[in-house]
């Protein structure tokens, strides 16, 4: 398993006219974050110098255009284009849009290639992202593509842990997504990621129901009665620690989540609306139940407030030991299962 110090956090810098760069630029310049990672920022030498200059920082970049020269103790840039860019704060701009995903599908390269241990990604704006050759509602579609696994939206603090049934769907589609199937599979990422990325060993989830009040035996729809329940009972069977469903108006204001290592939420907005109510600024979006570690803040590209020194860098420096500790965390899962006798030598 790597030190953590040589934990190396590839960064794709998101929308340029957003608060990307410069959540970077102020998550790096505490250099105490450089004794637990290295960090790759996936842009050009010309667009952080950019930054650097616009926000005053006072960062020496190590500019590279080889993964292997990377140096450790440094804030690294990997040149993934070496043209200039117009950069504009506040505005949406597809050609902004482009080299966003420029950064994205180099740093995804690497992360597949072994070249990075761990992605971290500034935020995207979903509209300008959009062209004939990227088609996905935001990262976690594509990164569910390009990575092996099931991919689970998983927002994340130290004591609030948030799944999604179905995540970037309307809402007048939600029913039609939630079937035996999903359900199953998505419950089951979460119960591994809790074990594996979270070291839970025997994870507490609830479930909240899809309609109002659960439906009110059929009154409000009858879905949590044809579907949720009789699929959670299978779950339960199986030995698995899943509650519900539950009435989701009351669950996070009377605290009752505080008695569970995880709530899965039947769509988008009902659970990131609590999540972010509870723990917005410190929050992390971390894609679940892939082969590599993914995470981000839990804000968007804040055009109203891009270029004037004041984004809270928080989210992301969050987002970064987040994924570190997911990192070491597979790791010594990994370990243990190949050496289920270092677990017992531990305890004595």
């Amino acid at each position: 398993m790597k030190k953590s110090e040589n934990i190396v956090v590839g960064i794709s810098i998101g929308d340029l006219n957003g608060i990307g760069g410069e959540i970077v630029l102020k998550t790096f310049e505490d250099s105490r974050v450089l004794d637990f990672c290295t960090p790759v920022i996936f842009a050009s030498a010309k667009a952080m110098n950019f930054f650097k200059s616009h926000f005053k920082s006072e960062i020496n970049f190590n500019i590279t255009n080889n993964l292997n020269q990377i140096v450790h103790g440094k804030v690294n840039v990997f040149n993934s284009w070496s043209e200039p860019v117009n950069i504009e704060f506040g505005n949406e701009d597809l050609k902004i849009g482009a080299y966003a995903i420029k950064s994205l599908q180099s740093a995804t390269k690497a992360l597949k290639h072994g070249d990075i241990d761990v992605l971290v990604t500034a935020p995207i704006n979903k509209h300008n992202i959009q062209s004939k050759d990227f088609k996905f509602p935001g990262h976690t579609d594509y990164l569910a593509q390009q990575l092996e696994g099931e991919s689970l939206m998983f927002m994340v603090t130290d004591d609030l842990r948030v799944g999604l049934l179905t995540d970037h769907v309307p809402v007048k589609d939600v029913v039609n997504h939630i079937t035996e199937d999903l359900i199953i599979n998505k419950i089951n990422t979460v119960y591994n990621s809790l074990k594996v990325d979270f070291n839970i060993v025997r994870p507490r989830i609830a479930v909240l129901g899809i309609n109002p009040h659960t439906g009110d035996n059929g009154v409000i729809g009858n879905e949590d009665d044809t579907v949720l329940r009789p699929t959670l009972k299978k779950l339960k069977e199986e030995g698995k620690l899943v509650y519900g469903p539950y009435a989701a108006d009351s669950f996070f204001g009377s605290n009752n989540y505080k008695s569970f290592d995880a709530v899965v939420a039947s769509y988008h907005d009902q659970g990131l609306i609590p999540f972010k109510t509870l723990s917005f600024g410190q929050g992390v979006n971390f894609t679940a139940g892939l082969n590599k570690v993914r995470t981000s803040p839990d804000h968007g590209t804040a055009y109203e407030i891009a270029g004037k020194g004041v984004a809270d860098e928080s989210s992301f420096k969050e987002a970064v030991f987040t994924a570190i500790h997911i990192f070491r965390n597979r790791n010594e899962y990994e370990e243990l299962t190949a050496n289920p006798l270092k677990k017992s030598s531990k305890k004595i």
